[in-house]
């Protein structure tokens, strides 16, 4: 029976549901994976893209594991693409390989200022509240007033972690060092601002109810952001998300001590329409100062256009969730206009040509980009899984198969990889770190710590 030697790269859900997915498969051959992540701990971003206060999407991670501990997939933790391992190196010991790397920078937001002291990424903020290994364990909190532009999950994430006071995170996973910055925040007021209306967001319902139940945290909306037009109430009107959002939406509008200024709370949440960002602002020693952005209106068709009137507003910080960019793996083909592998149904394609990267395969969002939720990921793997098996003839002839091979490999480059069982120690740790605070763990961040701890050293 032909044997399948396959490399996935991206310990995520992308590619843990490619694993899966293809052990699951009716095949004609035999499949073994290995599963090749650069941090020491598995699950991407549901484990460091994902809010502390999110435990019920966190509960995707019970799924994951369960996948990993069937025994069937062996995992290399702490193994760099590119830098421990390469290319060459997984076409002379695989089959194939599929490309699971998402997508973890933030896309750029173009308008003059933003390069100011004070100017952040959302995805480094969450990576930072995440307890990520590879950035700064201190965040600036200083300013009393912050923008978040954007009008997605992501910037809902990063206005209420910025809003939500501190000990109402103790309940979750949040790293003692972040609990610590957070805690010492001087935020008084979050403003998040969205190019269109209310019926056009992108974030979810769940999202922003969540905002409404934040302790001691007014909700602010503005009457004006209201008059719709005829499209938002067709939208309304034919898509219950949408109409969800809005009875929220209305229910805020209803609050007298909340609408148009705020009431009692200690701090604001306030929700911007029809802004179109046009700068930041910088003081003397270039740091941000103020946010300009120009008043938009519907076009009748779902869309904005300007309207000329210019607004401006005193910040001290700004935070761009404009959405996530790929990142180039070497030796392999890289669209930098949409930061995904160019591909074909998963199927890596050469730039200039579009003919076909013999063994080389993509999903999740190095694949499409990032967007869509668990869900899209799943039927995402199964487009590529099948293009896969389908494509036997092509598959690379590798020199040494052989399952020792790897381990070796990285022995003799001196990587101090992690495995499953490694994987377990961290989690285990992790958690009887959180028991004498009676909180659900807490999270190692220091990546030698993660690797000691994993490595039994």
């Amino acid at each position: 029976m032909t044997k399948l030697r396959l490399a996935i790269v991206g310990a995520g859900p992308a590619g843990i549901y490619a694993a899966d997915i293809l052990l699951k498969a009716e095949r004609k051959f035999d499949v073994s994976i290995d599963l090749f992540e650069q941090l020491p701990a598995p699950y991407g971003l549901v484990r460091y893209g994902v809010a502390p206060d999110h435990p019920r999407i966190k509960g995707i991670i019970t799924a994951l594991r369960e996948v990993l501990d069937r025994g069937d997939i062996r995992l290399f933790g702490n193994v760099r693409f590119g830098q421990d391992i390469t290319l060459d190196d997984l076409k002379h010991h695989y089959n194939a390989v599929i490309f699971a790397t998402g997508a973890i920078r933030d896309s750029d937001l173009d308008i003059p200022g933003i390069d100011a002291i004070g100017s952040y990424g959302a995805a480094d903020f969450v990576s930072w509240f995440d307890g990520h290994p590879d950035v700064p364990r201190e965040w600036p909190l200083d300013a009393e007033s912050v923008a978040v532009i954007g009008n997605g999950n992501v910037a809902l994430d990063i206005a209420r972690m910025l809003a939500k006071h501190a000990e109402d995170l103790l309940p979750t996973e949040i790293p003692d060092n972040v609990h610590a910055g957070l805690a010492g925040s001087a935020v008084t007021d979050v403003h998040v601002f969205g190019r269109r209306g209310p019926a056009q967001v992108k974030f979810t319902p769940l999202e922003l109810r969540e905002l409404g139940e934040l302790r001691d945290v007014d909700m602010v909306v503005y009457d004006e952001d209201f008059d719709y037009d005829e499209a938002s109430k067709d939208a309304i009107a034919s898509n219950k998300q949408v109409m969800v959002i809005d009875r929220v939406l209305q229910a805020w509008r209803k609050r007298d001590s909340v609408n148009n200024g705020g009431g009692a709370a200690s701090r604001r949440l306030h929700l911007h329409f029809y802004a179109k960002p046009l700068e930041v602002g910088k003081d003397a020693d270039g740091r941000v100062s103020t946010f300009r952005w120009e008043r938009t209106r519907p076009d009748g068709e779902g869309g904005v256009v300007g309207t000329g009137e210019i607004r401006e507003l005193p910040i001290q910080a700004i935070y761009r969730a404009v959405g996530y960019f790929g990142s180039p793996l070497d030796g392999v083909p890289f669209d930098e206009r949409h930061g995904v592998i160019p591909n074909h149904e998963g199927q890596a394609l050469h730039p200039d040509s579009n003919e076909r990267v013999s063994g080389v395969y993509a999903t999740g969002w190095i694949k499409r980009g990032p967007v869509g939720l668990i869900g899209h990921t799943k039927s995402d793997a199964m487009e590529t899984v099948r293009h896969l098996i389908n494509d036997q003839g092509s598959w690379w002839q590798p020199a040494d198969s052989s399952e020792g091979a790897i381990p070796a490999l990285l022995a003799e480059r001196g990587v101090r990889w992690t495995d499953l069982e490694g994987w377990h120690r961290l989690d285990e740790h992790e958690l009887a770190l959180g028991v004498p605070q009676e909180r659900v763990r807490v999270k190692v961040v220091p990546r030698d710590e993660m690797i000691a701890i994993s490595r039994g050293e």
